[in-house]
């Protein structure tokens, strides 16, 4: 189009130069063969604008040629660096979800008599995973779930997040009790914390901590026995809108008790019914802030959706979350909403059944 105007055009006006906007938009969607080609092209239609005008050899004409090579060879370079970062962060990317998988397995629709989901939601640009964490174990009957937060955020996180899951995953299997498995989850931190210090913390070592919530829903009881180390207690989420804080016992987070000595644990214990389902998260959540500074009002925000299954949930939460804090968190975040499938006949209980004392 250019090439036909400046044909037509009056010989006072030359359009020959704008030949360059050419490659310069090809770049921005295609590589760098493409942006060369259209490059090429660009010369031949200036070289047969200055052979239609009869001044091909003219200094104007050359010097229009060469500044249209030497900026197109500049375009194509600028392209070729772009897809190699491109291919750089695709393949990051890749890495990052091979780890989320290894550490953070997704978690099953159903597991015994519960439908669960979850979603991760990491602050780190282009990451995956950081130092949030969840897993869900099967004991004979019973469901013991894990969600945690390391303090930190980068690969440090990431490390003492691992360990502690490993730890979970084989231990659950190794103590009857609820207490017991959070006696070795603290002693596995603690030895993580002694062997494996990175040197940018040793200087704040004893500031290194994981805030842990561990849960067991045993299948043949509705109810679920819950002991907090420093995390946010969950919401229970009730047909018609209710949502339940429970009001939990916290005793300090894994690897303090490292420094400071054995921590008395308490474990609560609640009623869980059919149709009911529990809403388990990370300060991440609470803590997103919009732009005006108000904190994102998460069980208000829940109580909209207590009739939706625990897939449909997270997505309206993930959703409200990302939009109340404009499309990006401060911190991670993790999400993970279990509900019990179907009644026990026999079981009914108060709300708060007891706190036994470990």
């Amino acid at each position: 189009m250019i090439t036909l105007v400046d044909i037509v055009a009056p010989a006072d006006i030359h359009l020959g130069p704008l030949l360059v906007i050419a490659p310069a938009i090809t770049a921005s969607f295609a590589g760098p063969r493409l942006t060369g080609a259209i490059g090429v092209l660009g010369l031949l239609a200036q070289a047969g604008i200055g052979l239609h005008d009869g001044i091909l050899f003219s200094r104007n004409i050359v010097v229009q040629i060469v500044a249209h090579a030497v900026l197109t060879l500049l375009i194509v370079c600028f392209s070729v660096v772009r897809e190699r970062h491109g291919r750089e962060l695709a393949q990051v990317r890749s890495v990052a979800e091979a780890a989320q998988h290894v550490l953070l397995w997704p978690l099953p629709s159903g597991i015994g008599p519960l439908r669960t989901a979850s979603v991760y939601l990491a602050a780190e640009d282009e990451a995956e995973i950081g130092g949030d964490l969840y897993a869900v174990t099967r004991t004979d009957n019973t469901t013991r779930v894990l969600i945690g937060d390391v303090r930190g955020k980068g690969l440090a996180a990431i490390g003492e997040a691992a360990v502690l899951l490993g730890a979970f995953r084989e231990a659950s299997h190794q103590h009857a009790e609820l207490t017991a498995l959070t006696d070795a989850l603290e002693q596995s931190v603690g030895r993580y914390h002694g062997e494996f210090t990175a040197p940018e913390d040793e200087a704040g070592a004893e500031e290194r901590f994981v805030t842990a919530l561990l849960l067991e829903i045993p299948d043949d009881a509705a109810i679920v026995r819950m002991t907090s180390c420093g995390h946010p207690a969950p919401l229970l989420l009730s047909p018609e809108h209710s949502v339940t804080a429970l009001s939990l016992h916290p005793a300090p987070p894994l690897g303090v008790g490292f420094l400071l000595g054995p921590s008395l644990r308490t474990l609560d214990v609640f009623t869980f019914e059919a149709g009911e389902t529990l809403l388990l998260y990370t300060d991440g959540v609470i803590e997103a802030r919009n732009k005006s500074g108000d904190f994102y009002p998460f069980a208000e925000r829940a109580a909209q959706w207590t009739e939706c299954g625990p897939e449909p949930l997270l997505r309206h939460i993930r959703r409200d979350l990302l939009a109340h804090v404009g499309g990006r968190l401060g911190d991670d975040a993790a999400l993970i909403a279990i509900r019990r499938a179907h009644t026990h006949p026999g079981h009914h209980f108060a709300r708060l059944i007891h706190a036994e004392r470990a």
